[in-house]
């Protein structure tokens, strides 16, 4: 079987099911973006990591390729109940990770800047992918219908990445990189009222 086929030659796709749509239709986008977050989840994968991280990174891949098969199959087609849908049991194994990674580091004092170790760096990049696909979903939802569990999913997971980078630091030593608030501006003064029109 060869892996081109030409169909999409004129930038239209199928979705399962049989209806054919434009590849830059909301629903292309949604699990095209779902598709390209499984493959930063592989990349952050790549590296040296503790299992702890890694095991639930894994679990993930597969139930992200389950959302891109979800998003690709509209509830109301004829195959819509031919394709896992994501459930509230998923979500709260989710939740469960996010536990775990939390309190396995100290409690945030401050906003946190993307970076630290290449681990973490990956998951942020990751984090900030799986925050577009939930807002693709979100704009989808306004026109179709989208399956129950799959933004709140996405959720969830985007909060799973970002506990996931602070605790791949925290397991490298290396600290979070904290976010500095900008110094506030001088108190405005007479000389600096004096000479705000100069110039």
């Amino acid at each position: 079987m060869k892996l081109y086929t030409k169909r999409g030659d004129r930038g239209e796709t199928d979705l399962f099911g049989g209806r054919r749509v434009r590849k830059d239709d909301l629903r292309v986008e949604a699990y095209g973006t779902a598709d390209e977050l499984n493959s930063h989840v592989g990349l952050a994968l790549c590296g040296a990591l503790p299992e702890a991280i890694a095991g639930p990174l894994r679990s993930i891949q597969s139930r992200l390729f389950e959302i891109g098969a979800d998003l690709a199959t509209p509830e109301d087609g004829k195959a819509g109940s031919m394709v896992p849908r994501v459930t509230d049991r998923h979500v709260a194994e989710l939740e469960a990770w996010i536990d775990d990674a939390d309190g396995a580091v100290a409690a945030m004092r401050h906003f946190v800047l993307p970076g630290g170790t290449e681990a973490a760096a990956r998951l942020h990049v990751a984090r900030t992918v799986c925050r577009r696909a939930e807002r693709l979903c979100v704009s989808l939802a306004e026109h179709e219908a989208v399956g129950d569990g799959v933004i709140v999913y996405l959720n969830r997971l985007s909060d799973l990445l970002f506990a996931l980078a602070r605790r791949a630091n925290h397991e490298a030593g290396v600290d979070d990189v904290p976010w500095i608030a900008p110094p506030p501006p001088p108190e405005a003064t007479p000389e600096a009222a004096a000479g705000a029109g100069d110039g």
